[in-house]
Parts: structure tokens; sequence; C-alpha cells
């Protein structure tokens, strides 16, 4: 038997199964509950495909089950080219009508009234796809890939096709599906038919684009004012992360390795917690704030709760991220360069302000474009700190959940803030676009940077020393915080906190009693991530492997699709999952699947960075010495590729779980009661004033956070491209011996 039947043969007889061992629909209690057993399969709701069929009158399911057994002809076709054809037409024309049922049908009946004048009346609908449908979908998707590899596309690679085809598929299931569906959702009234009214009505509300504050008006309409903001945010966070680069890199700063860590703590810290220690200090019970009252005989101010604080705390929260992105493109400016300025009697700041500054602008476009990005999406903060100037981001969630309950204006509040994220990404490329700042060749280049010019040394130290302290300050009040009674009212010291937070008691059979308030959500958080980051680490480095590794017909359409889901807000995210998902084909609201599709999903694109970066580093002769000898390409990612990508399958991993934990932009909108995520729970806790609680509980995270990302890289562990000192004791004659015969030579 050949390999491609061997793999046709596993395909058909999964979808058999899909078709007659597998409950079709959705099961309300979960599938791998298993309660479905007892009623399987003469209910309707847990019933097969083939019985739905038959017994329960859907009948346009038996167009697909038809495809599916065009597809298994094929088993019988010794032809290649023919077998493959075959194939890939029954998968293409059988995934695509199992969406199109999906979507035209749901459980009133049908949703396209072209279907009820072709076809008539419904006497019954259907409810979202369940693990057959599912199931029998994938299988779709292998039967057009392996028909594909049939017929010789990517040299028959059945591997390198599946894998092309599995991620446009889910690219556009998770990324793409849910922002059209937002986008339609502006235009639908509540019972899902055309109505523009909405639409119009919201984007031409003044309180959106008013510029009142122009003309001596009280403030700006919420658009231009996150704009504003965001445009604020992000030239100070990139300001802030040149000037610690620049102070790591190219002085003699003695607290180096401090500075460091102080970039790290900030990524690893929950959403709200930047904003709760910045009341502690200048909210009106603030320390900052009382100790100017009494020193000055003045009023408290809230000078802090509006844009001010919030971009107080969105710089603080960013500059690290931009400090990480930064410091690598400050360190690769090549000193052979500057060397050759100061050659030329250039002086020190020209050579910064000719040479060194325009070699850095990639790094800057991307840390302005994150700082942007995030600015944007940022949820906690403004909720914190906003007081009555809200901001986009808020003001979808309130029209969400609040009481205006309007998702039409959500949609509309979610496409502005899309356009703005994608205005930005897209002129970050065209101002990138064309230019070349390599500085990087197989040549040598030992020389060391040339030191900052004095003034600008002098500067950089001077904003870079007061932000250290206060981020320190800043941390100390979170963690006093977490150890006062009530914090401005009653300072007494005291662990309850903690003791509400994580009790643990016994039950009466002896077993381990979980009785703090917070173990609830804590375990859900746990569960959530450490099954999204190796999905999100998986996906990125497979994907980052086709891009670098792999010639195929829009490759590079391909790679910026991928990384369009980097632009799109987080918040813009979570309303268009909650209208694709809320309703059949895919209904997944509620359920963890819904919350590991969206960080995989979300964070993804950094991976995907990461892997394409080191990957770009090894040979290609690598994979073609390890194809030469007869491994598929499978077999050469698990054995030549992944053993050399250990530190980027460590940054992905790290990444995806730290954000899956601190992530609050999207997950506000798709917590449940069973499923709610840590960052959910603390909001919970702000808006009740429990804020002694909220920070304990984001205190025992971080270090939570900081255990599980050692326990990833010693799972992981390092990357060895060389034997080092296997015979120390020998080095030397070794070293002689060497010498001795290039000399006789």
């Amino acid at each position: 038997m050949t390999h491609s039947k061997r793999r046709l043969d596993l395909a058909l007889i999964f979808g058999t199964a899909a078709v007659i061992l597998l409950p079709w629909y959705r099961i309300e209690g979960g599938f791998f509950g298993l309660g479905w057993l007892s009623s399987f399969p003469s209910d309707p709701s847990t019933a097969p495909g083939i019985l739905e069929i038959f017994s329960f009158g859907r009948w346009w399911l038996a167009i697909a089950v038809g495809l599916f057994l065009l597809g298994g002809v094929a088993r019988f076709i010794e032809n290649p080219m023919r077998r493959g054809t075959l194939m890939a037409w029954a998968g293409a024309l059988g995934f695509l009508f199992l969406a199109l049922q999906g979507l035209a049908i749901t459980s009133s009946g049908w949703t396209w009234t072209i279907g009820e004048k072709l076809f008539g009346a419904l006497a019954d609908g259907q409810p979202a796809m369940g693990a057959g449908a599912i199931t029998l979908g994938i299988v779709f998707v292998l039967l057009f890939s392996f028909g594909l590899a049939e017929r010789g596309i990517m040299k028959g690679d059945a591997f390198v096709v599946s894998a092309i085809t599995l991620l446009i598929v889910l690219v556009a299931i998770f990324v793409f599906y849910p922002v059209g569906s937002m986008f339609v959702g502006a235009f639908q009234s509540f019972d899902g038919s055309f109505n523009p009214d909405g639409f119009i009505t919201n984007i031409q509300d003044p309180s959106l684009w008013s510029l009142s504050c122009l003309t001596g008006g009280d403030r700006c309409g919420l658009a231009w004012r996150t704009l504003w903001l965001a445009i604020m945010t992000a030239s100070g966070s990139t300001l802030l992360g040149l000037c610690f680069a620049l102070v790591a890199t190219r002085t003699q700063f003695p607290f180096k390795k401090g500075l460091r860590l102080l970039t790290i703590l900030p990524i690893i810290t929950p959403p709200f917690v930047v904003g709760l220690a910045l009341t502690l200090l200048f909210g009106r019970a603030g320390v900052v704030t009382e100790a100017f009252a009494s020193l000055f005989g003045t009023e408290p101010g809230r000078w802090l709760y509006g844009l001010t604080g919030i971009w107080i705390a969105q710089v603080l929260s960013f500059t690290p991220i931009s400090f990480l992105v930064l410091i690598g493109v400050v360190e690769g400016v090549s000193p052979s360069m500057e060397e050759a300025s100061q050659t030329l009697r250039a002086n020190r700041w020209r050579t910064f302000w000719r040479v060194s500054l325009p070699l850095m602008k990639p790094g800057l476009a991307n840390a302005f474009l994150i700082g942007f990005i995030e600015s944007m999406a940022d949820f906690g903060n403004p909720m914190v700190l906003g007081g009555s100037h809200g901001v986009l981001s808020t003001e979808i969630f309130f029209s969400v959940v609040g009481a205006q309950n309007d998702p039409s204006r959500a949609a509309v509040l979610a496409m502005v803030l899309l356009v703005f994220t994608l205005s930005a990404f897209l002129a970050q490329r065209l101002w990138l676009q064309g230019k070349s700042f390599a500085t990087v060749t197989g040549k040598g280049d030992s020389g060391a940077h040339i030191a900052l010019p004095r003034g600008l040394s002098i500067a950089v130290h001077a904003l870079v020393i007061p932000w250290m302290i206060f981020t320190i300050v800043v941390y100390v009040m979170i963690v006093f915080g977490g150890f006062v009674r009530t914090w401005g009212l009653d300072n007494t010291l005291t662990v309850e906190h903690y003791v509400k937070a994580f009790s643990i008691g016994l039950r009466d059979d002896g077993g381990i009693a979980w009785t703090g308030v917070a173990w609830n959500s804590f375990w859900t958080t746990m569960e959530i991530a450490l099954i999204s980051a190796p999905l999100t680490a998986a996906v990125g480095l497979l994907t980052a492997y086709l891009i670098v590794r792999q010639k195929f017909v829009g490759r590079g359409l391909f790679e910026f699709a991928l990384m369009m889901s980097f632009a799109i807000p987080g918040t813009v995210i979570g309303i268009s999952y909650i209208m694709a998902f809320n309703l059949p084909p895919l209904e997944m609201t509620g359920t963890a699947l819904i919350l590991v599709a969206c960080f995989v999903f979300r964070n993804m694109p950094v991976g995907v960075r990461g892997g394409v970066a080191a990957m770009s580093q090894l040979d290609k002769s690598l994979d073609e010495a390890s194809l030469t000898l007869r491994a598929d390409s499978l077999r050469t990612i698990r054995k030549v590729i992944l053993p050399l990508l250990r530190p980027a399958i460590n940054a992905a991993l790290v990444y995806s779980f730290v954000r899956a934990i601190t992530s609050i932009s999207a997950v506000i909108f798709l917590v449940s009661a069973q499923y709610n995520m840590s960052t959910a729970y603390i909001v919970g806790l702000v808006e009740n004033g429990e804020y002694g609680v909220a920070i304990a509980y984001s205190s025992a995270l971080i270090v939570v956070m900081i255990a599980v990302i050692a326990g990833f890289q010693l799972l992981v562990g390092e990357r060895r491209l060389r034997r080092v000192n296997r015979v120390a004791t020998h080095t030397s004659a070794s070293a002689s011996a060497s010498l001795a015969q290039e000399k006789t030579a």
C-alpha cells in the first residue's frame, strides 16, 4: 500500500466515524462530559449525521455525506492525477457546502430568504455544529490537501500542503470570520434583518467625532480622544524605551541588571495593578496627595482620573515592551559605520543623529506601532483611571454589558478602533518599504560602539533614573497595598487579603478544600493558559517554517494575513468573537474553547515573528540533508529544526502564557461563570472596592508566572550548537598540534 492511499484510508476512517459514531450537533453539556451517551443515538440532539438525515428529516446533510462518499471513491482509482483531482474537488466542495449550510440554516430555520424561496420553508432548523460536523469538516480539508499533493503541488509533500491549508482555514475562521461578523452586525437589527439605521446613527454621533475642545469646549469626541491618547502613549513609551536601550548598551550605567529586571516586571503584571498603584499614590486618598494637602493646606485633587492618569499608567506599562524591541536594534547598529563617520571628521552628535539613529528606524517604527495598538486596546488602565473620560475600549464594553445593550453601537465603535490600528499598521509598512537597514553582514565586525554625546548621555540618564525610581515606588506600593487593611483609611498591617483569596481547608472526608475566593478563577486561568501556550507556540512556529522554508503562490499575502491579527486590538477581537460565535454554525460562547482560540490566534503573530527570525539563521542545507536521507518534512521538523529552535520555542511559550494570564481587553467579553479568568475576576474586585484582595491576587499571579517561566526554560532547555570543552585538559596540546600541521603544510 502506498503512503498516499494510507493517508486517504485514515481520512476515510475518521470521516466515517464523524457520520455514524459522533453526535452531529453541539452538545449543551459538553462533548467531553460524555453525558450525551445516555441518549445516543435516539435523541435528535445527540444523533449522528446519518440518523439526522433519515430519522429526523435534515435532508440537506445528505449532500455533505454524498460529497464525502465521492472522496471515498478516489480510493479505488489507480491513476494518481485522477485520484488527486477527485479528492481535491470532493474536499473543496464538501467543506464549502458544510460552511454554507451551517450559515444558511440556524435553529429557527433559513437565515437567508433566498433559501426559503428556492427550497421552501423548513419544519425545523438545526443547532450549532458539533463533534461530527467539525470532524467531517477537517476530513474535507485533508481530502483537499491530499488531492493537491497527489497532483504534485509542493513537490507532493502532503504534510506541507495540509499545514498551509489548515492554517488558512483556521485563520479564516478565527480571525477574518469574526471581524466580518462584526461588520455585518453593525448593519443588523436585533432580529438579524438588514437595518443600516443603527450604523448611520452611531457613526454620526457627535460624542464620537466632536472637536469642540479646539474651540473652547469641554472635551473632544471619543474617537479623537482615544487617537490622541494612543499617539501620546506610543511616543512616550518609544522615547523611554529608546533611552533605556541606550543606557543599557551605550553607557557605563552601574545597575544594568536591575534595569533589565525592571523592564520585565510590568510585562508580567496583571492589568489594573499599575492603575491601582497609581491610585494608592496619587488618588484623593493617596500617599503623595495627602502629603501635599497637609504640607500646603490644599484640597486633594482628582487630576489623576482622566487622560493624564491613563497616559502615565500606559507609558509605565508599555515602555518595557518598547525596550525589548529596541535593545536588539540598538545593539545591531554596526560599530564600523560609526567609526567610518568619525573617520570622516563627524563628531559624536552628528554620527548619532545622521548614522546611528536612522539605522534604528525599523525598531522605532515597531515600538511605536506596538505602543499605539496596545494603548488603543488597553482596557484595564482606562477602567480604573478614566473617570468620566472614557475611551473606545471602555465604551465598547459598556455598549455590550451596560444598560445600553446596543451591539450595533459596539460594532461601530470597534470598526473605528480597527480603522485606526490598521491605518497605523499600513503606515508603518509603507514608511519602511523599499528601504534597507542591514548592518550585520558575513564580514567580521569586532569594533566598539561610540559613546553617546555628553549632552545626550545626560538627557537619557535624566529620564531613565527618575523613571526607574518611580517604577520601584509603584511596585513597592503594589506589594504594600496587599498587606494593609484599608488603604488610606486603616493602614494596619494584615494578611487577611491573602487569607481571603487563597485560604485552604479540609473537607469532612479528609481532602483539601480550596476555600479562598480566588481559587476558582486561579485554576481556570492556569488551565486555559497552559493549554493555549503550547498551541500558540506550535501554530506560530509551524507558520514560520512554512514562510521561511517553503515557496508557494501567495506566500507574501499569507504572511500579511497572519500578521493582521496582531494589528487587530484585543477589544475588537473580543466583541467580534461574541458576535460570531454566539450563534450557529459555531457556538462557543461560555466555553473554554473560545478562550483558547482567542489566545492562540491573538498571540500567534509573536511566535511567527520569533520563529522567522530564528529560522532565518539556520542554513537550508540542514533541511536538504535530512530530505536527501529520505526523511519527510514532518520528521525533518521534529529531528532537525525544532532542536535548533529552542530559544524561539521558549520565547513563544513564555509570551503566550503570560499574555493568557494578563490579557483583559478581549477576555472581559468572553468569560463566563464557569470559566472566569483571573483578569476578569480582578475587574469585579476593583468594581466592588476590594483593592486589597485584588492586589494580593495580582501579586500571587506574578510569583506564579515567574515560577512557570523558569519551568518552561528547564523543560525546553538550551540550544547546543557545538561540543564545548569536551577534552578540556588537552586543549592546548590539540591547538599546538593543529598549528604545527598548518605550518608543515
